[in-house]
This record gives C-alpha cells, sequence and structure tokens, in this order.
C-alpha cells in the first residue's frame, strides 16, 4: 500500500516532488484497476497541486459525494450521467489541503446492499464490503494513499476491516455530510481509509485544519472489552481476531478488562434500523415514489419491508438514543477507549452480499469516533480487524489508542 504519511513527509523534506507522488498513484491505478474495479469514474489528465499539506496526495471519492468535475451517479441506473454543479464540501476541504481527486470510488446502489463488481484485493474470491467498496479496495490495492467513504450502518469500518486497511469514522458530522446523497441524516458520517492510523491521522488532521487529531500515541491505554452479544456471535476469525488483540494490547501495558453494556445501549442497537429506515423512506421519497421499478432490487425490498413505522416508533427510537448515548458517556469516565470487532468476521465469499454490519451499527447511532486497525489474518489471506471507539467529541483519543494498537499488534 502507499503511505500518505511517507509520501507527505517525503514531500515536505524535498525528496519527493507531489508531482512524482501522484504519479505513483496513477501508475498503480493503470496496473491494478481492470482487476480490482475500484473506480467507476476517473479523471481526465489529473494535476498536483504545489501547496498544501495534502499537494501530491491522489485521493478516490465515493460516488454518493458531489464533485463539480465528474459525475455523481451513486451506484444508481437512475442517476446515471448525473453531474452536479458543485464540490462536497468535504471535497473542496480536500482540494483546499492540497490533495488530487483521481476518481470516484464504487458505492453499493445508493450505499445501501446492491453490490458493486469491485473486487477484494486480499482475495479476488470475496467481497470488499460495502458501501464504501471502491474507496476501501482502491486503498488496499495500493492505488491511492486515501480515500473517502461513508457510514450509516457499517459501510467505512466493515470494508477497511475485510481489506486490511486503517479506516476513521470520525464523530458525528466532524466531516461536513453536505453534498452526499442522504440515506439516514441522523446517522449519515464521513470517513476516511487509508494504510495505516497515522496516515488516517494525518489526513483527517490536514483535512479538518485540527492539528491535534494527529495524535501521538497514548500510553497505557485504560481499554474495555466490548463483545456486543445483544449483536449475535462473531463469525469465523472474529473471536480469534478480538481475544489476539486484547492480548496484545495487554501485553504491551494497557489496562484491559471486559465490559458488559448496559441494557439501554443494547436496546440502541436494536433500534437502530428504526432510526434508520424511517429516515431513508423521507430521503427517497421521489425514486421510491416515482422511479419504483429502477430503484435497486435489495434497497427496494428493504424499503417495501419497512413501510409499517410510525412518526411514534421513531420518536420512541430516538428517545432511547438519546439515553443510550448518555449511558455511554457514563461508561467513558472509567475507559479511555472501548475494543470492539470491526466486523463479525472475515469477508463473505463471492459478490452477493457486502457483510454484515451488526458489530457497527450501534456506535454509528451513537455518534462515536470509530478507528478500525487490521488485527489478524485468518486462512485464505483474509483480514479481520478491531475497533478503538471513544466518546463523542473524543476523536484524537480514539486515534491514540489506535495507534497505541497498531504498534502493539506488531
Amino acid at each position: 500500500m502507499i503511505s500518505l504519511a511517507d509520501q507527505m513527509r517525503r514531500i515536505e523534506q524535498g525528496t519527493l516532488t507531489p508531482e512524482a507522488a501522484l504519479a505513483e498513484s496513477l501508475a498503480a491505478i493503470e496496473a491494478h484497476e481492470g482487476t480490482i474495479k475500484a473506480f467507476v469514474n476517473r479523471t481526465k489528465n489529473p494535476k498536483a497541486q504545489t501547496k498544501g499539506p495534502l499537494r501530491g496526495i491522489a485521493v478516490g471519492i465515493k460516488d454518493i459525494i458531489d464533485t463539480a468535475d465528474l459525475p455523481t451517479e451513486m451506484g444508481a441506473a437512475i442517476y446515471k450521467g448525473n453531474q452536479p454543479r458543485a464540490d462536497a464540501p468535504v471535497v473542496m476541504q480536500l482540494k483546499q489541503a492540497g490533495a488530487t481527486v483521481v476518481g470516484k470510488t464504487t458505492t453499493t446502489a445508493f450505499a445501501a446492499n446492491d453490490p458493486t463488481p469491485t473486487l477484494n484485493p486480499r482475495n479476488l474470491g470475496h467481497t470488499p464490503g460495502g458501501s464504501s467498496s471502491g474507496s476501501a479496495a482502491a486503498v488496499a490495492a495500493g492505488m491511492i494513499p486515501l480515500a473517502v467513504g461513508t457510514q450509516t450502518g457499517g459501510s467505512v469500518i466493515r470494508p477497511a476491516s475485510f481489506c486490511g486497511v486503517a479506516a476513521i469514522k470520525p464523530s458525528y458530522r466532524l466531516l461536513p455530510p453536505v453534498g452526499v446523497k442522504i440515506f439516514s441524516w441522523t446517522l449519515d458520517t464521513v470517513g476516511l481509509f487509508a494504510a495505516g492510523v497515522e496516515d488516517v491521522a494525518m489526513a483527517l488532521a490536514a483535512v479538518t485544519g485540527r492539528s491535534e487529531l494527529n495524535a501521538p500515541e497514548m500510553k497505557s491505554p485504560r481499554i474495555g472489552v466490548v463483545t456486543q452479544d445483544f449483536a449475535g456471535p462473531p463469525e469465523t476469525g472474529g473471536a480469534e481476531a478480538q481475544q489476539h488483540a486484547a492480548r496484545a494490547a495487554a501485553k504491551a501495558g494497557a489496562s484491559v478488562r471486559e465490559l458488559k453494556m448496559p441494557v439501554i445501549v443494547a436496546e440502541a442497537w436494536r433500534i437502530h434500523i428504526i432510526v434508520q429506515q424511517f429516515e431513508a423512506h423521507q430521503a427517497f421519497a421521489w425514486e421510491y415514489g416515482e422511479n419504483y421499478d429502477a430503484m435497486p432490487p435489495l434497497l427496494r425490498k428493504r424499503l417495501d419491508d419497512s413501510r409499517h413505522y410510525t412518526p411514534a416508533d421513531y420518536d420512541a427510537a430516538r428517545n432511547v438514543a438519546v439515553k443510550a448515548r448518555a449511558a455511554l458517556n457514563e461508561i467513558f469516565k472509567d475507559v479511555d477507549v472501548l475494543l470492539a470487532l470491526s466486523a463479525p468476521g472475515i469477508a463473505p465469499k463471492g459478490l452477493d452480499s457486502t457483510g454484515d454490519a451488526r458489530y457497527n451499527q450501534l456506535w454509528t447511532l451513537m455518534g462515536t469516533p470509530c478507528v478500525n486497525v487490521p488485527a489478524y489474518v485468518a486462512d485464505g489471506n483474509l483480514p479481520v480487524g478491531v475497533q478503538t471507539i471513544a466518546d463523542y467529541g473524543d476523536d484524537a483519543k480514539a486515534i491514540a489508542a489506535a495507534r497505541f494498537m497498531e504498534r502493539a499488534l506488531r
């Protein structure tokens, strides 16, 4: 993989030009894209910028995020050829930091369930995950050092786990979701993929202008291990990955103990679907109501099956979420971060499914920052990640603990 941090350092030192850094990515795309199929549209003759901390850094943008120079088709036939007039704010933040957009990465249709043709670079017979399929795969294949994705259930952290890359789902709305096709405005969160935790940290700091997000490694963190029993048991490789990570953290000097989540937090996990689907019916009112037959089949069925949720159901679910966030805030008074699986296990075989978000959806609803750290490689060269989770707004702490976790796992 291409290290963003390494490229940034060499550019700053003058041993690598922005043009040469960009050329490295463009050559890698030419070499691997024919197999991986991570991009749906690519920029013609992209040019490296000469100013900004991310000058020379190639970035891929998930194709539900508006770009003025490339179509935003959302993986859906309804929007084929759709050309936005303006860049989404997060795209402008990247450009203002010096990054060069080299293309739009594949997304499951409307960032829902209908898969893309993208392959997992770790094992071509398995899904890269979704919905940010192309963003995770492009970084994992060593084509680009940085990619943007979004998460409503588990669409950043899960594909990062399946593809063996680092990623952050920041605190809710740290990165602006304006100019992004909305699925659920309570949940949708813009995130980043990169080769390692340092790369993610440096990118997030550069994009937001918040230098404190490039946090140094935490020393002796207090870690609460969360198995999420309410979400069902882990799959192949999952339990091994979490146990391996917990042992490695303890050996490296962390205080590690298992935590059981309060009942209200488990209840929040259950009602995530109510919030998501109630808002989805409003977000897709035009597509579902006026273009029903053209809707992607898996998303259409998902909407068909969730028409029964009422405003009262939605209000009750939001009330549960508020109480769960308060309960979670109390938990973070006794631990620095939580350690949870990033996915139930390895990436499913084939491309029919992008995997299960059941280990991600709670944290998306809670709005907490989550950082995926590759933790374990199962048979078939298939990675499984763990996520460090901090309290809302404590993104620097989630990153600092992820750096500790990454070193411990080496």
